[in-house]
């Protein structure tokens, strides 16, 4: 007989982490005409590597742009398709990539048409689209929360990883999938897809300025309470932190 232990007390952890994000951060919600289509976020994510947001968003927008549909891009030579990704960290991987991953979806589904997806349950579609070459969970989580699908997953990036590591929510060692199976129990119930796309967004941000892959600033973190790495910096408590 299994005991009913209750409620996981990291769920109320991110509770908290949320609000104390909007209160420092405040309110980072992405508008309608922000929530692209699936293939376009399947591109960007595929491409996007070590490259900044702002650049993908430009290479992606380019793309279609200059090819007019995902379907020629997909029939264009891959040594082509470098020139318009030179924004990208690596535009020869990119190229490669993209050009694999939109060559699958064509050989199976006759175009670059991810429509499919809308009939899938969340995890059958993420697991459809982890086939895809270059398409690993960060990605597939996007696809289906930060596009016009907006479902239930959480995007989980570099920074968000390791500030969940840090504060001791997932695993210290866990990769992307891992941390995404730990997390996704844990979010409160009440949260919609567009709650899970704003904290995935602060904690990106506050990945970029306080929780830094090196020489973090604990001091000022509005999460440090709630943090087991935080605690241990420094443990005298601040008002208004979480």
């Amino acid at each position: 007989m299994q005991l009913d232990l209750g409620p996981d007390p990291r769920t109320d952890v991110l509770r908290r982490l949320h609000t104390a994000l909007i209160g420092r951060l405040g309110r980072i919600v992405r508008p309608p005409d922000k929530r692209r289509s699936p293939e376009w976020v399947l591109v960007h994510g595929v491409i996007g590597a070590q490259t900044k947001t702002a650049a993908s968003n430009a290479s992606t927008d380019g793309l279609l742009a200059d090819y007019g549909c995902w379907e020629a891009v997909a029939s264009a030579p891959v040594g082509e398709l470098e020139a318009p990704l030179q924004r990208q960290t690596f535009p020869s991987v990119a190229a490669q990539r993209l050009k694999d991953c939109l060559g699958a979806i064509m050989a199976e589904r006759g175009a670059v048409d991810l429509s499919h997806l809308s009939d899938l349950e969340t995890d059958a579609a993420m697991a459809w689209l982890e086939r895809l070459p270059g398409v690993a969970r960060k990605n597939s989580a996007g696809v289906m929360n930060a596009s016009t699908l907006g479902r239930k997953a959480m995007v989980i990036d570099g920074h968000h990883r390791r500030i969940m590591q840090r504060m001791g929510i997932v695993p210290e060692r866990a990769d992307t999938t891992r941390a995404y199976d730990t997390l996704m129990p844990l979010v409160p119930t009440e949260w919609t897809a567009a709650d899970m796309d704003e904290h995935h967004l602060l904690l990106k941000k506050l990945g970029q300025s306080l929780c830094r892959p090196r020489a973090p600033d604990c001091t000022e973190c509005p999460a440090r309470s709630g943090c087991a790495t935080g605690r241990r910096a420094n443990q005298a408590p601040l008002s208004g932190r979480l």
